[in-house]
């Protein structure tokens, strides 16, 4: 009988392959890895597309093409979450003797603690997209603020 060393590397004192667990524990940290990654929240992908695009947004756009570069993304409704679509809400403000439409985007999280799941959605949570006859003339809280003053 020839000895080879390799397979006696490969063994362990009960006799067990050690390349066996080697690959029991590869499988397990890859189902793992699986799972955090699935655990990632439909409220966090929302979240993150609506931040993304918002930074390919410019004054002066349609309405219709910011809406088209912000996405009809929509998230949660399972397991306690509120339902998110985008935009989130619309409504219209008086300032100066003009109409602004202005359309709501979930964009932020309102908490020191994170929740991939919050429960409700707030106002501080939501970025505005302002327009003005149709075209884009603004966004954030602060430009809403300073035109309803």
């Amino acid at each position: 009988m020839s000895f080879n060393p390799i397979s006696v590397k490969l063994k362990s004192p009960a006799g067990i392959s050690m390349k066996g667990v080697i690959m029991k524990k590869a499988a397990i940290i890859s189902v793992l890895l699986l799972l955090a990654v699935g655990c990632t929240s439909s409220l966090d992908r929302v979240r993150t597309a609506n931040r993304r695009n918002l930074m390919k947004l410019s004054v002066g756009m349609s309405k219709e093409q910011a809406m088209t570069i912000m996405g009809h993304k929509s998230g949660g409704g399972r397991f306690g979450e509120p339902t998110v679509n985008s935009p989130y809400k619309s409504e219209t403000v008086q300032s100066a003797g003009k109409t602004f439409e202005v359309l709501y985007y979930y964009t932020d999280i309102d908490s020191a603690i994170y929740s991939a799941n919050p429960s409700v959605i707030t106002e501080d949570e939501l970025t505005p997209l302002v327009f003005d006859n149709g075209r884009l003339v603004g966004w954030g809280t602060k430009f809403l603020k300073n035109i309803s003053k």
